[in-house]
């Protein structure tokens, strides 16, 4: 293998990187040429001081990516998820962000559903600086919690369904009134 100083080095590291090679690429081309093994941390410390256009690299990542978007959250987590569909540390679902309720109904609708009501408990669930009970105007039921980030959280009662739009808007004002004195 070839001994090389540092100048030739750096101009080498310089013309592989400017002609668009990556850096792990980079890695594997010093130690095969001149038996110069550099981790890759040592490798991008050493090309800080470098004269480098990155924006070959920059191309080859965005080419990289998928051109699709993500699938949207569910509206509301069932238990054990968060609301990207993973698994929720601790056993409690996050609830990220809470979705643009829909226009209210006609009052012939309105009429048939039962009224949302929300319960504040004494003992505070695990994680959470306030919990409670809530029994939706469509009939699903569970326990919310709302924990130290202001994140709120909905474990739906064994059985029971899921809230719609309506019961998200309703359980929103709801909450709101029971936490009134907190």
């Amino acid at each position: 293998m070839a001994e090389i100083s540092t100048q030739e080095r750096d101009a080498f590291i310089m013309e592989c990187l400017n002609g668009g090679m990556s850096l792990s690429e980079l890695q594997n081309q010093l130690a095969e040429r001149f038996d110069l093994h550099l981790t890759y941390m040592e490798l991008r410390m050493l090309t800080a001081d470098l004269q480098i256009n990155w924006s070959k690299q920059d191309a080859k990542v965005e080419a990289a990516k998928p051109k699709t978007k993500p699938a949207p959250a569910p509206a509301v987590p069932t238990e054990n998820t968060d609301a990207y569909g993973g698994e929720a540390p601790d056993g409690y679902p996050e609830d990220e962000a809470v979705p643009e309720p829909p226009p209210a109904s006609p009052a012939g609708e309105d009429a048939l559903r039962g009224k949302t009501t929300v319960e504040v408990s004494k003992l505070v669930r695990p994680g959470a600086a306030v919990s409670g009970t809530v029994k939706f105007g469509s009939g699903a039921s569970g326990e919310w919690y709302l924990d130290q980030f202001g994140r709120l959280g909905f474990i739906p009662d064994e059985g029971s369904g899921q809230p719609d739009q309506q019961d998200v808007r309703e359980f929103q004002v709801e909450v709101q009134k029971a936490l009134g004195g907190y």
